[in-house]
Formats: C-alpha cells, sequence, structure tokens
C-alpha cells in the first residue's frame, strides 16, 4: 500500500504542513475567513500532529481499510464528519468522512477515529473522539 498517496502534495496547506514538519508557528486562514494580505488576524492551527509510525495498531488496519474501499466494520464508518468542534480547517458539509479505530476490550466502537479530507486528502487521528486531532504525517 503507498501511503503517500495521503499526503498534501501541493498547495498552501503543503507549505504549511512542511512549516509544521521542519518547526515553528504555522496559522492558516479558513475558506470563510480574510486571506492574510488583507490585514486580518489569522487563526491558529487547532490540532497537532503525530507520526504515521506512532499510530496505536488498530489504525493501521483502518488506513489499510480505507484504502480498499471497505469493507468497514461499523455503518457509520464512510460518514459524513461535520467537523462541529470546529477544529479541523473549515470545509464544506461532506468534505470530511470519519472511520473506527478498533478500540481493544471496548464493547463499543470505542473513543479512536480516522477522519480523512477529500480534495487535500489529509487523514487525522483522534484518540478522544473529537476534542482532539492529530494530522497523521506519513513521512516519519
Amino acid at each position: 500500500m503507498n501511503y503517500l498517496s495521503r499526503t498534501v502534495r501541493t498547495g498552501a496547506l503543503g507549505a504549511l504542513l512542511t512549516t509544521l514538519l521542519i518547526g515553528g508557528q504555522a496559522t492558516a486562514a479558513t475558506p470563510t475567513s480574510p486571506t492574510p494580505t488583507s490585514g486580518a488576524v489569522v487563526q491558529p492551527l487547532a490540532y497537532g500532529d503525530i507520526c504515521y509510525s506512532d499510530l496505536p495498531t488498530e489504525a493501521y488496519d483502518t488506513l489499510d481499510l480505507i484504502e480498499q474501499g471497505g469493507p468497514f466494520p461499523y455503518p457509520q464508518d464512510g460518514g459524513t464528519f461535520y467537523n462541529r468542534e470546529g477544529l479541523l480547517p473549515s470545509r464544506p458539509t461532506g468534505y470530511y468522512h470519519e472511520y473506527t479505530v478498533e478500540t481493544p476490550g471496548s464493547d463499543t466502537r470505542g473513543a479512536r477515529r480516522i477522519v480523512t479530507g477529500d480534495s487535500y486528502q489529509e487523514d487525522y487521528y483522534t484518540a478522544d473522539h473529537y476534542e482532539s486531532f492529530d494530522l497523521i504525517d506519513y513521512g516519519c
């Protein structure tokens, strides 16, 4: 499987990710906010990052299923993630999709998810049911 296909390849988001990987402070404007050149305040990112190699083992299984297009263990998998928490970059409804990351010993879906973005092909991991997100860095 080629996980690099899920990484951000070009554009402003790619530059932003480079800034995050190299270090330093990064900010991003949302599509509904003015651009930085207009003199408006730019909102800081509301997520961190996580190395692909630091994900729990079950996340690799979920990423494999996403790449294959399923089948998924829960009917909610692949459903729209609405970003109601506002922690991810603002995108149109239907842009983000969520998938369950199995939690060993849990009788329910648990709190762990991977949320994918369509156009920029970014993947986010949350271990705490959308309280926080980490952008998956496939390069480390």
